[in-house]
């Protein structure tokens, strides 16, 4: 037993152990309305949108976090100006300013030395690499995203379902949307600095999709794919120790897999169910 718990003797391990759980956190606080608002493909976009404020910050010696917030919002904010456009749909403006943010980021990372070294930290990271002060700025992102996610529940809740009603209870429909993009900037800003952009999408949509699956109201669901990113977090790093992989890798895809057997396993409990009835 004693060479099973190995991996979480070791202080950077310890380290990441408590920011994947601190991030599966972060996470679960806007996943699950990402999901239920259909803004999945917007999150991923953003997630490689960043690339440019992250390169200019790197190159100016500035705080790559910040410099990830404030492209995913210039992005978030071209997202909110075209999505009331005639000439073509929603999908299509995230898509072009996708494909152009993240074309901005590679030029301006072209510009370095070590870009293929500088492009992969930014795509995959290190969730081995955290230190004190990512998992300061991480515990202090959960307190403030909870207190906006308690605050704005009933607004979320009515913008979600029916923002026609929202905006009659005078809930500010077009507020509310600003504030949960403004969310989600956060969300993946900090969480790239932790597993890079692909990942951190992977923990954002993973976790809180297989919430979905087995909870029904939204803080129920937000604590289940909060319990769902933890366990993803050990075992991802646990495994990642013993088979010699990438370790923010190893947790994603582990993530992954158990939206599958969560999807798997109520399918299963469906037919049973349909069978006996």
């Amino acid at each position: 037993m004693s060479s099973l718990a190995e991996p979480f003797t070791v202080s950077f391990v310890l380290r990441a152990l408590l920011g994947g759980v601190l991030l599966a956190a972060v996470c679960a606080l806007v996943g699950v309305w990402v999901i239920a608002r259909g803004m999945t493909f917007l999150g991923e976009a953003m997630s490689h949108g960043m690339l440019p404020g992250v390169a200019v910050a790197s190159i100016l010696g500035g705080n790559l976090v910040v410099g990830a917030a404030v492209s995913a919002l210039a992005m978030s904010a071209g997202v909110n100006a075209l999505r009331h456009s005639r000439e073509f749909g929603r999908d299509t403006s995230i898509g072009l300013l996708f494909v152009g943010m993240l074309s901005a980021g590679v030029i301006v990372v072209s510009h370095s030395r070590s870009f293929a070294t500088d492009l992969t930290a930014f795509l995959f990271g290190d969730v081995l690499a955290v230190d004190r002060a990512d998992l300061l700025l991480l515990a202090g992102t959960v307190v403030v995203m909870a207190g906006v996610a308690i605050v704005f529940h009933r607004p979320f809740l009515a913008l979600t379902f029916d923002p026609r009603k929202a905006r009659t209870l005078g809930l500010r429909p077009d507020l509310t949307n600003i504030v949960m993009m403004v969310l989600l900037t956060v969300a993946m800003a900090v969480a790239f600095s932790v597993v890079g952009t692909l990942l951190a999408f992977g923990m954002l949509i993973a976790p809180s999709a297989a919430a979905m699956l087995v909870a029904r109201r939204i803080p129920a669901v937000m604590l289940t794919s909060f319990a769902f990113g933890s366990v993803a977090t050990v075992a991802g790093l646990w495994i990642s120790w013993f088979a010699a992989t990438a370790a923010g890798a190893t947790i994603a895809a582990v993530a992954v897999l158990l939206f599958f057997a969560v999807l798997a396993g109520r399918r299963i409990a469906v037919a049973v169910s349909e069978g006996t009835s």
